[in-house]
């Protein structure tokens, strides 16, 4: 391992990743974007990081969406505690693409909600046999 004071192996891990991770904040505000989130959505980090989490969520899944989202800031988890879900997400070219998320609370070591983090990537869209 490097021993380079000036390198940063989590950040390099964190862009470097071949899944998009997303990190966004108790108001669901993106704060970090990585490189393979900007291939998956179409969207640079420096246009998304700032934004909403809604330049990723199609108009019609907005309301389930944010019920979740603060029903988890709430209770410190998610509903579905980490396990892949597949959902529509937006691509920046207004698109519907499916994707496969995972989602964890971010939560300080004084209990502090920090937000949640996305963990995406590409996902076929579900055929008839795979929907049962």
């Amino acid at each position: 391992m490097s021993d380079t004071q000036s390198f940063d192996l989590h950040a390099a891990i964190l862009q470097q990743s071949a899944d998009a991770v997303i990190f966004a904040d108790p108001a669901g505000f993106i704060r970090l974007w990585n490189g393979a989130a900007e291939r998956l959505f179409g969207i640079a980090a420096g246009d998304a990081i700032g934004k909403s989490l809604d330049i990723i969520i199609p108009e019609r899944l907005r309301a389930p969406h944010w019920r979740g989202y603060n029903a988890a800031m709430q209770a410190g988890r998610t509903e579905h505690a980490g396990k892949p879900t597949l959902t529509k997400a937006l691509h920046a070219s207004g698109e519907s693409i499916y994707v496969q998320m995972s989602f964890a609370v971010v939560v300080a070591p004084d209990g502090a909600m920090q937000g949640s983090v996305a963990i995406a990537r590409s996902a076929p869209a579900p055929t008839p046999a795979t929907q049962r």
